[in-house]
């Protein structure tokens, strides 16, 4: 019976023991998990902090990246596009010379940055696809400044001003928008004269018919054929073109807008705009930019003080 009891005890005393081990082995198990979890993302932080500074830095670089100016200074030339028959900014003389007040303004600005200036006249209607193919690096041609080309380029500051009007034929007898009723316009395909239309919605009702030429030019000799009643256009072109052809125009006194002219750039390219706008205020302290304005207006019209 002694002998019974003892071994009984002996059997509960193993279980016990084994029990206890068991459990032990569980934690230990339990706990040695959790450094080795812990270490594998730290790990992974570590992995991810550079390739994050890594994007960071990269995301930084290309959008501080702007070699405009270092570009036209390498080839050695500025292409400027151009309608080439937009007198006085930049249209063909008697020789078939590009010439003008823009012309000017932009071979005074490229001896300045030490390179050549190139011509390159354009379709008006394919300026900004110009632009971006890197066809042409700028368009400096009397171009009015409006949300479409703020949001399309990167613009130079305003330097004169302008305003769109109306050009009739001194007999026509046309002398307020209200005249113009059924008449038919002639304007720019592309130009802010259409964009300026389009806003005076009430107005353009009115008209019996608008119509869309490759250039003013040509609006304005249809208006001498009498195939238009009316021309919209640049007041700053209008004045020349009736001063310079002794042309039986007159302009009306009321305006559709009035606006600045700036030179386009390739959007982001601030460097090379930034260097003509202080080319252009360094022309405007040392008188250049009067002089060349006064040869073409016959007073100092210019924005740039």
């Amino acid at each position: 019976m002694k002998k019974k009891t003892l071994g009984l005890m002996l059997l509960a005393l193993a279980l016990m023991m084994t029990a206890v081990f068991a459990g032990c082995t569980s934690t230990t198990a339990t706990t040695t998990t959790t450094p080795a979890e812990t270490t594998t993302a730290a790990q992974q932080d570590e992995t991810t902090a550079p390739q994050a500074e890594d994007d960071a830095t990269t995301t930084a670089a290309a959008a501080g990246s702007d070699d405009s100016l270092n570009y036209v200074k390498d080839k050695g030339t500025l292409v400027l596009g151009l309608d080439d028959s937009f007198p006085p900014m930049g249209y063909r003389d008697e020789n078939n010379n590009i010439v003008g007040y823009d012309i000017d303004l932009a071979t005074e600005v490229c001896k300045r940055l030490g390179v050549e200036l190139t011509l390159q006249p354009i379709d008006w209607t394919a300026k900004e696809n110009e632009l971006n193919t890197k066809k042409i690096d700028c368009i400096w041609n009397g171009m009015s400044i409006d949300e479409e080309r703020k949001q399309n380029m990167t613009l130079s500051i305003p330097y004169l001003d302008n305003s769109m009007s109306f050009v009739v034929k001194s007999d026509s007898g046309i002398k307020t928008l209200a005249d113009m009723a059924g008449k038919k316009l002639a304007l720019q395909s592309g130009s802010t004269a259409a964009t300026a239309l389009d806003e005076a919605a009430d107005f353009k009702a009115t008209l019996g018919e608008v119509v869309g030429l490759k250039d003013n030019m040509t609006a304005l000799m249809d208006l001498e054929m009498g195939g238009v009643d009316v021309v919209l256009m640049d007041d700053v072109v209008a004045n020349y073109y009736i001063a310079t052809n002794n042309k039986p125009f007159v302009l009306l006194e009321e305006t559709l807008s009035t606006e600045e002219y700036a030179v386009g750039f390739r959007k982001g390219d601030e460097a090379l705009a930034n260097a003509v706008n202080e080319a252009l205020q360094e022309m405007a302290k040392d008188g250049t930019l009067n002089e060349i304005t006064q040869k073409w207006f016959g007073k100092d019209n210019t924005k740039i003080q």
